[in-house]
């Protein structure tokens, strides 16, 4: 089993596993020959990531050889992944290559990262972050299952997640529920609200992407399918609606640091499914897909 990459893009790695970090404490990395797959499936609210981002958009000089379809999984603390790519990513470092490789340190696994940077005076100097991991079994690898949801009511476009989250902070102090709703007008509104207090958060003229299960465009489908959602297309003016954890969403939000484009599908009364992508609309590196669970309504 070997493993060796160039980091190109630290600071966009960096920003996914801070990310990540918000989750759980620990995250589950599959490495592959075309991608890189980043999973929290324990998280205590329920909310769950499944990953995907292009090799190229983070690597180059990748190179990966198993018995597994040369396909390597770890399991590995975000913390101290975090720590590794904050350091590399520092603008006082200096660093001009990154080098990321499976390593045995006194006979513990480490995903190794070596920093090579130049100071000030122009000397090189080298850092070295060693990251503890567990290898994962096949087998194990194996029983991964992404959250299997209903076809969404409504797809809606987001706005920028950071004016999203400063609104959210402050309905948190209302409730620790809130109404995530959308219809197909454009609209999209978020609520919570106490006994004596309700706030309602409108943001109209919201775009409607057509998507496919993994968070694709449809842009090229067919007349014929395009005539079927028509025909099938709920009233306009329909809101779609789905309660989650306030804490719930205001983790996902932490993926604003990373964000440029994210969409939603609400599948009223199950769950919340966002997709963030990594990268520019033309050139999509990659998406993270957030699964936030419905709330039940009493």
């Amino acid at each position: 089993m070997r493993f060796r990459a160039t980091v190109q893009n630290v600071l966009t790695f960096y920003r996914l596993i801070q990310t990540v970090e918000k989750l759980q404490k620990k995250c589950i990395v599959k490495f592959s020959e075309p991608a890189m797959h980043i999973i929290c499936n324990h998280e205590e609210g329920g909310v769950q990531v499944w990953s995907k981002i292009r090799v190229d958009a983070l690597f180059t000089d990748y190179r990966i050889l198993s018995h597994s379809n040369n396909e390597i999984t770890l399991n590995l603390p975000t913390e101290a992944l975090s720590t590794a790519l904050r350091s590399a990513s520092a603008e006082h470092t200096g660093a001009n290559e990154v080098v990321m490789k499976l390593a045995k340190k006194n006979n513990v696994p480490v995903l190794s990262f070596e920093i090579f940077g130049t100071t000030h005076m122009g000397r090189r100097v080298k850092v070295a972050h060693d990251v503890r991991i567990e290898v994962m079994k096949p087998t194990d690898t194996a029983m991964l299952t992404e959250p299997r949801c209903p076809e969404p009511d409504v797809q809606i476009m987001l706005p920028p997640l950071s004016k999203m989250r400063v609104v959210v902070e402050r309905m948190r102090y209302l409730s620790d529920v809130i109404a995530v709703r959308a219809n197909t007008s454009g609209c999209l509104q978020l609520s919570a609200s106490t006994e004596a207090v309700k706030a309602d958060i409108t943001w109209n003229n919201c775009s409607h992407p057509r998507m496919t299960a993994d968070g694709a465009s449809q842009a090229n489908a067919g007349a014929d399918e395009l005539e079927d959602e028509e025909r099938e297309r709920p009233d306009p003016k329909q809101l779609f609606s789905v309660l989650v954890h306030t804490r719930s969403l205001l983790k996902f939000l932490n993926a604003h640091v990373v964000s440029k484009t994210t969409i939603a599908c609400i599948c009223q009364g199950h769950c919340l499914i966002l997709f963030v992508y990594i990268g520019d609309s033309a050139d999509v590196g990659g998406v993270l897909t957030f699964y936030i669970p419905s709330v039940l309504d009493d």
